[in-house]
């Protein structure tokens, strides 16, 4: 089974996310996609008042909406608790298909956050374990308007897009995503809904129903 896994905050999932775990299945032939919800990111603070288990359950809800099992919700960093590092999620997803897994797991990643990967818990480790699979990612055009919904930076982690991915200066072994995906972000999405304004068709519609049932963002 060629195993990818695709990790976040998803506050909230977007159709961004959607959209790139479907290019992996269909156009990279990966046999599924793991949904891995972060619990505490190393690099950021969650800032919205939205709880663990409501980021959780709108991932939960997308994967069973699409059904056929290539998408699937995976909530080891929630379960295990403390900082989410991205090595001991490798370790615990390698051990638990063990026998299963056809190559190494890729592990998908944003140009923003590969522009600080080298700051990562391990890195060299992460890089041997996985395939690195970088996604081209533009700045949203609407959260920097709000800092309501922003993320806060950790320690010496820039955030967001301050951090500028130089691939020719990326040491680590990778695969650059030349497929154009749809630039939408969750700090986009979380300043609308704050705001008021219309972004029904920038999240999956049950996420949509999820967020307008929970009142989320407001």
């Amino acid at each position: 089974m060629k195993l990818a896994i695709l990790g976040g905050s998803f506050n909230p999932l977007h159709i961004g996310h959607a959209m790139l775990a479907d290019v992996i299945v269909r156009e990279l032939m990966y046999d599924k996609v793991l949904f891995i919800p972060t619990f505490n990111p190393p690099h950021k603070e969650i800032t919205a008042k939205i709880r663990t288990e409501q980021r959780v359950e709108m991932v939960r809800r997308f994967c069973e909406s699409v059904g056929g099992g290539q998408f699937e919700l995976d909530t080891c960093e929630v379960d295990r608790g403390g900082i989410s590092y991205s090595v001991d999620t490798l370790n615990y997803i390698i051990d638990k298909y063990k026998g299963q897994l056809e190559g190494k797991p890729a592990l998908l990643m944003g140009e923003e956050i590969a522009a600080e990967f080298s700051k990562w818990k391990q890195p060299e480790v992460v890089a041997e374990k996985s395939d690195l699979i970088i996604v081209p990612r533009y700045p949203d055009f609407y959260g920097k308007a709000s800092s309501e919904g922003k993320n806060i930076p950790k320690g010496d982690y820039c955030g967001d897009f301050k951090a500028v991915f130089n691939r020719a200066k990326f040491k680590y072994p990778h695969r650059y995503l030349e497929i154009p995906i749809l630039t939408v972000s969750s700090t986009e999405i979380r300043a609308r809904v704050a705001s008021n304004r219309s972004y029904k068709y920038l999240v999956p519609k049950v996420i949509y129903e999820y967020i307008e049932e929970e009142k989320l963002y407001r």
